[in-house]
């Protein structure tokens, strides 16, 4: 085995540990557990409560799936899309095995299962997507104390001329000491990403809008905006993953400011007064306030948020130029009314995650309204291009527009 494969190995160790967003890190974890061995594809599943099964207490959800093969057919900068599901921690499947014994299952062809293995293979899935699955290695995400936290799993090995052959007893032990290390970069995710809910728990206490769902998605769908954006704007690829990372994580943290506001407000099933929607607009101020002693890129990022998500791109957004924690004007129109930002002049993380909220809330139930049907939701969007929101963030939008439904489906609404 060359000693190379184990010095990239401790190199990727040192940065998983600076990856601080859990969803990330899982792409990332994929990504290199790919690389490590030449896989062609793969996916990585997360373990959650399973809440439809009688009897069955966890599933695997998959979180990502990549394909090189399939990817280098999308036109460049486009992200591939997968059906998002879950299967039983079981006997059936490759992955469900994996997780029900917590070792490595590597089959050299899946076509070709020996007579009398508990697990087998739909080749539905190659004749829907219209790629063979020839090889897979599929290895447990397993704490030291004992806990599963996923399974990842990756598809055709491939030798130099670029043909599937199956993984090798060495590609497994790689794998297996990879997984051990990412999932401890995983647990220290898990924490992060535990802290910023409890947080956003904290608000939809007070706001019953403010779920974690939602914070979920709009930060998703911010991120993905973002991704597009760098791409046109030929960003640095490390410089754009350190900084989706900082992102995810503040946008999570948007409407943090709401635990300031009122009951009366924040609960009312009706249309505010115009007192009372003066009184919600401060929440952007309260939000900047708790990230007024930054200690890290996050904290700035989530004081930029927290503050700009409501500004609109033609200046009659909210709270405009004004000093959170004093609450002075800086920029005042006639009267003394603080200037709203306007155009550029709001940070690009603002525009970014002023799209993905209003996206997110026009889609969804609340106490007052239905969902908007997704024509109307995507007419509405289009339409505030150049008014509410920067119209190149608008036309990003509707060129990731899978994406953002994908997310949407990564992170449904609980039932009522």
């Amino acid at each position: 085995m060359p000693e190379t494969d184990f010095k990239s190995i401790i190199q990727l160790d040192s940065e998983l540990n600076q990856i601080q967003d859990l969803d990330l890190l899982l792409e990332r974890i994929l990504l290199e557990a790919r690389r490590v061995v030449k896989a062609d594809a793969g996916s990585i599943y997360v373990v959650e409560k399973d809440e439809e099964n009688e009897g069955m207490r966890e599933k695997l959800v998959i979180k990502y799936s990549q394909n090189n093969t399939m990817s280098r057919e999308l036109p460049p900068g486009q992200k591939l899309i997968f059906s998002v599901f879950s299967i039983g921690i079981n006997e059936k499947t490759v992955s469900g095995y994996c997780a029900l014994t917590r070792k490595p299952v590597n089959v050299p062809d899946v076509y070709n299962i020996a007579s009398g293995t508990p697990y087998s293979y739909s080749t539905a899935y190659d004749k829907i997507s219209g790629y063979k699955t020839t090889s897979t290695l599929a290895v447990p995400l397993q704490t030291a104390e004992g806990r599963l936290l996923g399974v990842i799993q990756i598809i055709n090995a491939l030798d130099k001329d670029g043909s599937a052959v199956p993984f090798s007893k060495d590609d497994e032990f790689l794998i297996t000491h990879f997984a051990n290390n990412a999932t401890l970069a995983l647990q220290r995710a898990y924490v992060t990403r535990a802290m910023i809910l409890r947080m956003i728990k904290m608000s939809e206490l007070r706001d019953p809008k403010e779920t974690g769902t939602h914070v979920n998605r709009v930060a998703g769908y911010a991120v993905e905006i973002y991704d597009r954006w760098a791409y046109h704007h030929q960003v640095p690829e490390q410089e754009k993953e350190r900084f989706k990372d900082t992102l995810k994580i503040a946008s999570m943290l948007h409407d943090v400011g709401k635990v300031a506001i009122s009951d009366i407000i924040l609960k009312k099933p009706a249309k505010f007064t115009p007192e009372e929607y003066t009184i919600m607009q401060h929440h952007t101020l309260y939000g900047a306030q708790l990230f007024e002693d930054p200690q890290s890129p996050v904290d700035i990022t989530a004081w930029e948020v927290a503050l700009t998500h409501h500004e609109n791109w033609d200046g009659t957004g909210y709270p405009g130029w004004i000093e959170p924690v004093s609450g002075r004007a800086i920029k005042t129109a006639a009267g003394g009314k603080p200037l709203g930002k306007k155009g550029e002049e709001i940070p690009l993380t603002g525009r970014i995650v002023a799209i993905a909220d209003v996206y997110d809330a026009l889609c969804s139930r609340r106490v007052y309204k239905e969902p908007w049907t997704e024509a109307d939701v995507l007419a509405e969007i289009k339409q505030l291009g150049g008014t509410k929101f920067d119209p190149e963030l608008i036309n990003i939008f509707f060129e990731i527009l899978p994406s953002i439904k994908q997310i949407r489906s990564l992170y449904p609404e609980p039932e009522a």
